[in-house]
């Protein structure tokens, strides 16, 4: 009985030694699978890093390109008002006034067409002074309006997108 002893405790001393190289290799390997795993989260973070900085300039760079030519839609459908002044600009002295009258005007037109179009408007001018869209450079008295009312326009103001660009220049009556 001795003897099945010695061969337990030997066999076990043999398990316990194949168990121990088992854990130390099974120990071994589980960090070399979290050192390659970190390596790995750490290539994909400088990466992830790269791509956003990356992003991060080209939008910069858009934005500024956005901005810089902001207004060039713009200037696009403003120059055939340019084109239709310097074709007024060289008629010469012998041709009809009202021919010129009749360019210009179309111009004026012109004109507008392109500033409602951007969301530009003409600051209306009839009835009631409004000192949030007009400037009152001048008081009148007169007998044929309401005091309160706008009697003469100097300068024609504009709203830019429900914003005043410039008001009214207008006289009022007393």
């Amino acid at each position: 009985m001795s003897q099945d002893i010695n061969e337990n405790i030997d066999e076990n001393k043999t398990l316990n030694e194949e168990n121990e190289k088992t854990c130390e290799q099974n120990d071994q390997d589980n960090d070399n699978g979290l050192e390659s795993e970190l390596a790995k989260v750490k290539e994909d973070l400088i990466r992830a890093t790269a791509d956003f900085e990356n992003i991060k300039k080209r939008l910069e760079r858009e934005k500024a390109d956005a901005l810089k030519f902001a207004n060039e839609g713009f200037a696009r459908d403003l120059l055939p008002v340019i084109d239709a002044l310097e074709i007024a600009a060289n008629i010469d002295g012998s041709d009809d006034i009202a021919a010129m009258k009749d360019g210009i005007n179309l111009t004026i037109e012109q004109f507008k067409k392109c500033f409602e179009k951007y969301g530009i408007k003409e600051i209306s001018t009839d009835g009631e002074f409004n000192p949030e869209v007009h400037n009152a450079i001048n008081y009148i008295e007169s007998a044929d309006l309401p005091s309160g009312s706008i009697a003469q326009v100097y300068q024609k103001g504009y709203m830019y997108n429900d914003r005043v660009l410039r008001p009214s220049m207008v006289v009022i009556v007393k």
